[in-house]
């Protein structure tokens, strides 16, 4: 690398280490920012050399790293930000961290890939879905396709491992020349009912879907779940065992394997390397605490409650909203969550916004006690399970009252 840029990944690694000390966060931020000021190329130059994946969509892109980062493994070590820092900042911060590897699998938010597509020339992009978030600020689903399908066609060499249960990534990337499709079905259909090339209505049956006035479709996948196990390209099954729970880790597998495929990685040797994974920035983790055994789901929009009712058992659950600067400040979309699974079990209730989260909760019929704080619902919670579901700063908050569990 420059002189330069050596200077300013030597100054984020610390700016990061003394973020950590300091008990300030991981460090996953701070030390990208600092790096970027002083050479904004940094980016750019860190990822030379190194054979990357990018990992986007709106919900999934944090596990689905894990996932592939644990998969390419296989062939050498593999810088990733795993803390889900998913931004420019955190792309530098991990792979300054990393030092110099051969591999490096990141997961990028939506609105970024295009710039971070451009700084880092990857081998591999991974399309998982989108739906609506972070409605006061973010872009229309519609209009994020297109951002992506844009992205895409400037740079046709890039190969996509892309979703064909969702007809918004479909579209985006139906036109790149190197496309593997996986299919982990779509349970949340609310934000691609309409056809985004012609305007017309998309049709569902049977797993499949079809443009009512255009010949967009749903392409035949390549990879696929398939009870709980993945079917590959060559039609072999693989049995798939994992330490996190819900059907949709099944999908977030499935993908990671597509996508250390294309660096020539053999699902064989990828699959035992997935049951690594036992916790991800928190997600997922259990810890006891005073005779409770106490599991953090992550949930930030509609698409991704729906996934952690499913995974959550019948237990006492805690349900915490904020509505902070990273989780915007609209919060209607909580009506378009279904809550009514939640209904014949203790509820409680807290968080910023637990108001607002009271009266969604009597619109469905569901209910709930209001606590004050965390610790107050552990104590209100019989010995046993306590499912914990939270959206991000709310659970960041909890997580942070565990020492920071990863």
């Amino acid at each position: 690398m420059p002189l330069r840029a050596k200077v300013a990944s030597s100054v984020s690694r610390g700016a990061a280490a003394l973020s950590r000390v300091a008990g300030r966060g991981d460090g996953s931020v701070i030390g990208g920012w600092i790096g970027l000021k002083i050479d904004p190329d940094l980016l750019r130059n860190l990822a030379s050399g190194r054979a990357i994946a990018l990992v986007s969509g709106t919900n999934g892109k944090t596990t689905t790293t894990r996932f592939a980062a644990a998969a390419l493994g296989v062939l050498g070590p593999v810088a990733t930000n795993s803390f889900g820092a998913n931004m420019p900042t955190g792309h530098t911060s991990a792979l300054a961290k990393a030092g110099a590897t051969p591999f490096a699998v990141l997961e990028v938010d939506e609105h970024y890939l295009a710039r971070v597509i451009e700084e880092t020339t990857p081998r591999v992009v991974a399309l998982l879905n989108l739906s609506r978030d972070q409605l006061d600020r973010a872009k229309e689903v519609a209009m994020m396709a297109q951002m992506w399908r844009t992205a895409l066609a400037a740079h046709p060499d890039v190969a996509v491992v892309a979703n064909a249960d969702d007809p918004m990534v479909v579209w985006a990337a139906v036109n790149v020349a190197h496309v593997s499709w996986f299919s982990a079905g779509q349970r949340w259909t609310d934000d691609s009912w309409v056809c985004p090339e012609c305007g017309s209505p998309i049709n569902r049956a049977d797993g499949d879907w079809w443009c009512t006035g255009c010949t967009l479709r749903r392409p035949k996948a390549q990879w696929s779940v398939e009870d709980d196990g993945v079917l590959d390209p060559k039609g072999d099954w693989h049995l798939v065992k994992l330490q996190l729970p819900g059907h949709v880790n099944v999908g977030n597998a499935a993908t990671a394997l597509a996508v250390a495929a294309e660096f020539g990685v053999r699902p064989i040797e990828a699959v035992p390397r997935l049951a690594s994974v036992a916790s991800v920035a928190g997600r997922y983790a259990q810890v006891d605490r005073d005779g409770r055994n106490i599991r953090l789901l992550l949930a930030k929009n509609p698409a991704s409650w729906l996934e952690a009712f499913d995974m959550a058992e019948t237990a006492p659950t805690l349900l915490s909203i904020n509505a902070r600067d990273p989780d915007g400040f609209d919060t209607s979309w909580l009506y378009d969550v279904d809550f009514s699974p939640l209904r014949g079990r203790p509820v409680y209730i807290t968080g910023d916004r637990a108001y607002d989260l009271a009266v969604r909760l009597e619109v469905n019929e569901v209910a709930f006690r209001h606590v004050l704080t965390f610790d107050e619902a552990v104590q209100a919670t019989p010995p046993g399970r306590l499912e914990v579901i939270a959206n991000y700063t709310a659970f960041q908050d909890i997580r942070a009252e565990l020492d920071r569990v990863n």
